[in-house]
């Protein structure tokens, strides 16, 4: 009984995020500077069109596998650290994945997009490693203290590429992939996003093993599950949906830490339900920020990082400072 009303609540929840989803992803067609109607579209307008399909849709539907692919990706690093206030940006992944974009422009020019994706996805496993063996020295009940070493940790990347760029003259071009930001998208532009959506699928397809492994190494084992393969397949699967979206939009901090914590409180742990939830919210959080960002100061543009920024690092502190009173 108690299944079926897990089931029943997740599908509930689905439902209504999928209508919110259809809401947004309307609401992100029609807004914008150029002008823009749906009655246009009745009407075989050629100008209506073209914005819609060059402009308009690529950048609506980038925001959604972008939304969906870090809220994943965040909570699958949650489950392999046993840990709710770490995501892709807290763990080094990001920052390490711009800084092999800067590295392979300054000493590889004319490598191919997906050259660089790959060497960006290497670098950002190498820099979610060192991570993962710099915690191995935190106390293992001390789930506070790993947040804030994975800023630092990123803050000390961060300060490197700054340096670098600084030194090469590549300051604007580093901001390009550290600030994140939809308003350059345009057909051609985002479709590699796609490369992240079916990973995020996958995520799904590993559900009830992730779900395992965040039980414990012991239960892992008894029930049959390589937690090494598992582990070393979600930081690869990270590290490339981190790398990918770095490369294509930016940086979108928070996404991958509020959204999973949310969805976790209401829905709980099992990931073959919570999974769903999870993508859905998270595009429909990265649209609604990024709406804002595009009506707050018409008709120019604020930043989505910087919407997403503000409102998840409140949310963050409000996470933290619950988490806190219960441990108290």
């Amino acid at each position: 009984m108690a299944l079926s009303q897990h089931h029943f609540q997740a599908i509930k929840l689905n439902l209504a995020s999928i209508l919110l989803l259809i809401v947004l992803a309307m609401a992100s067609v029609s807004v914008g500077v150029a002008d823009f109607s749906w009655q246009g579209l009745l009407g075989q307008s050629g100008q209506d069109w073209q914005l819609l399909l060059v402009s308009r849709l690529p950048r609506t539907l980038a925001i959604i596998l972008t939304g969906a692919s870090m809220a994943v990706a965040g909570m699958m690093m949650q489950v392999v650290l046993k840990n709710r206030f770490v995501e892709p940006s807290m763990v080094g992944a990001t920052q390490s994945a711009a800084l092999g974009m800067l590295m392979t422009v300054l000493l590889y020019p004319a490598a191919s997009v997906m050259m660089k994706i790959v060497i960006a996805t290497i670098c950002a496993m190498i820099g979610m490693m060192v991570f993962m063996r710099l915690i191995r020295r935190l106390p293992a009940t001390d789930y506070l203290i790993v947040p804030l070493v994975g800023i630092v940790y990123g803050g000390i990347i961060d300060a490197f590429s700054t340096f670098i760029a600084y030194q090469t003259e590549m300051v604007q071009l580093l901001g390009v992939w550290r600030f994140g930001d939809f308003s350059s998208i345009l057909a051609g532009r985002y479709e590699m996003l796609w490369l992240v959506g079916i990973l995020a699928v996958v995520a799904y397809v590993l559900a009830d093993r992730l779900t395992i492994v965040g039980l414990g190494d012991h239960i892992a084992k008894n029930l049959g599950v390589n937690k090494e393969l598992v582990m070393w397949l979600s930081v690869a699967m990270v590290a490339l949906i981190s790398s990918v979206v770095v490369s294509t939009v930016g940086m979108i901090p928070f996404v991958g830490l509020i959204v999973p914590n949310i969805i976790s409180r209401v829905m709980g742990d099992r990931l073959r339900l919570t999974l769903p939830a999870v993508a859905l919210f998270g595009s429909s959080a990265v649209l609604i920020c990024d709406i804002i960002g595009r009506v707050i100061r018409y008709p120019f543009e604020i930043p989505v990082t910087v919407v997403f920024g503000v409102l998840g690092a409140l949310v963050f502190l409000v996470l933290l400072f619950h988490n806190s009173r219960q441990a108290g």
